[in-house]
Formats: structure tokens, C-alpha cells, sequence
């Protein structure tokens, strides 16, 4: 997947990366940047409340009306500064729709206030977007097809290696607590507890092979690091400095309960019969599935 991202930066089309929210697709996309522009702060943060002028250009108002329109009221954005120097613009938002699309086709990006040749710039080599979308908040404005075939798709997947995941949530989750001055371990097999929970709910298949229902909330790796961060404070304020699997579950309700009320029903059959299961087998769950009183 990374090699085909390469391979359609070096091209005429733009690259859009899509997945579940959590994915790092904004990361990934600032690393591309880095790594082949050298630069990866040319980037657009779009909502809906997104204007053209503020993606294409914009101008001091001051210095407009006291000198008429020239380079020195003249405020670049960061689509503009992309074009000028041959580099490449992160996480631009798809709300934005047919504003880019001559400048994705002809490389060019016209600002018919100045005169001259400085109303017409041409992009330099190198130049290219690189676009982000989650697939499950699709926003209010439907991006369009022309400006869809101007891209390649590619697909941003969750971490499906458990033994990677439990990795990653400990190695994100420690770092952020140290610094925030909160000196507390979190034990992997804590970790691996929280991360196999995220891990069956999201595939909405057990580890033993037996369906689970998927809650409709996110179940994401960045959500699981959120839930271990939030578990090490809960130890260090509240608690006595060692995180156990009793914080890990205090603090897993509020990331259940995001989008709808019935997902709750469904973390607390999945701890009623599966977790109860492998506590039955497996010492360090027992003390997982007595915490979940706190899921009331």
C-alpha cells in the first residue's frame, strides 16, 4: 500500500487515503510529506465552514484597501505555497470539493486580482495533494466525481496483528503519560486485555473463532491508546500508581458510549460470556471480569 501511495505522488493525480477514523491516515499523510518534500506543515484544515479563498489565497485587508490589490497584501495559503515550491499538501479536505480540481488537472492556480505575470502560477514539479476521509462520518457536503477521478484511493486498514496492536498501545500509551509527568508502567498483559476487548468488537469475531455483536461506536487503536492513557491517570490520581485491568474498564465506558445507548448492552454481554470464559481458563482475566461492575 505505501509503495503504491509513492508511486501515485510521483504522478499527475492527487492521493486520498480513507479508513476508520483512528487509522493514522493524517499522520501517514504528514510522513509522506516529510520524507519527500521535506516539509510537512503546508497543510489545509477543512470543515464544512471551509471557504475557497482561504484554500487558494487570501489577502491583508488592510494593506488591500489602502494599496489596491498586490504581492504585498497578498497572504499565500498553504495550497499556494505547494504549488510555488514543487512540495506536497497534506490532509486537504475533501468540503472543499471543485476548488481543486483545475488545480489538480492543469497544475495551475490563477489569482486574477494581480496583474501580470504574477496572476498566473504554475505549479512546480513535485507538487501533488494528499487527501483524508473517514468512512463513517461522511460530513454534510458530498465530494463530486469530478474532483473523485482526480484522485487514487487508497485504503488506510486497522491493525490486524494483535501482537503488533498490544505493541503499539503500550509503546503510544507510556509515552504520553510520560509527558504529561505521570510516572506510571502499564503492565503488557493489562494492555493485552484492553487491546484483544478492541480487537474481538472490531472484527465482531472472537479469538476462538465465535461471533460477537459489533458495537457501532469506533473501536480504533488510537481509541485504545486513549483508553490506557485515561487508565494510568485514574491509577495516579485516584489511585495507588499501579494500573490494573479494574482502570482499564473504569475507563472503557466512555469510549463505548459515544453513539449509541445499545452498545453498552453489547460490551456487557460480550464481558458476560466471553470475557467470563477465558476467565475461567486464564488467570490474568479474572480480575477483567470481575471489574465489570463499573460498566453499569
Amino acid at each position: 500500500m505505501i509503495d503504491r501511495c509513492v508511486v501515485t505522488l510521483a504522478g499527475n493525480r492527487g492521493l486520498m487515503l480513507v479508513g476508520e477514523p483512528g487509522t493514522a491516515k493524517s499522520r501517514l499523510s504528514e510522513l509522506f510529506c516529510a520524507a519527500i518534500s521535506g516539509n510537512s506543515t503546508h497543510t489545509i484544515q477543512g470543515t464544512a465552514g471551509t471557504t475557497e479563498d482561504q484554500i487558494k489565497y487570501s489577502w491583508n485587508y488592510a494593506l488591500l484597501i489602502a494599496e489596491c490589490p498586490s504581492p504585498k497584501a497578498f497572504v499565500p495559503s498553504p495550497l499556494y505555497t505547494g504549488l510555488s515550491r514543487g512540495q506536497l499538501v497534506p490532509r486537504c479536505p475533501p468540503e472543499i470539493q471543485d476548488s481543486l480540481v483545475s488545480v489538480l488537472s492543469d497544475k495551475v492556480l490563477m489569482v486574477l486580482e494581480l496583474g501580470g505575470d504574477e496572476r498566473v502560477l504554475l505549479a512546480q514539479k513535485g507538487f501533488n495533494v494528499i487527501a483524508t476521509a473517514n468512512i463513517r462520518d461522511h460530513g454534510v457536503n458530498e465530494m463530486s466525481s469530478a474532483l473523485k477521478r482526480r484522485f487514487n484511493v487508497e485504503t488506510v486498514a486497522p491493525i490486524f496483528n494483535l501482537a503488533l496492536e498490544r505493541q503499539r498501545v503500550l509503546e503510544q500509551a507510556q509515552a504520553l503519560l510520560a509527558e504529561s509527568n505521570v510516572p506510571v508502567a502499564i503492565a503488557p498483559d493489562v494492555v493485552e486485555l484492553l487491546v484483544s476487548t478492541f480487537h474481538d468488537l472490531r472484527s465482531g469475531q472472537t479469538q476462538e473463532g465465535t461471533v460477537v455483536e459489533r458495537p457501532t461506536t469506533v473501536m480504533s487503536t488510537a481509541e485504545a491508546v486513549a483508553v490506557s492513557v485515561s487508565a494510568g491517570f485514574d491509577a495516579y490520581y485516584l489511585g495507588d500508581g499501579t494500573v490494573t485491568s479494574e482502570h482499564v474498564v473504569r475507563n472503557l465506558v466512555g469510549t463505548i458510549l459515544k453513539d449509541n445507548l445499545e452498545d453498552a448492552k453489547k460490551l456487557t454481554h460480550y464481558f458476560n460470556v466471553f470475557v467470563k470464559g477465558r476467565a475461567q481458563k486464564h488467570p490474568h482475566w479474572e480480575g477483567y471480569y470481575k471489574a465489570r461492575k463499573w460498566l453499569r
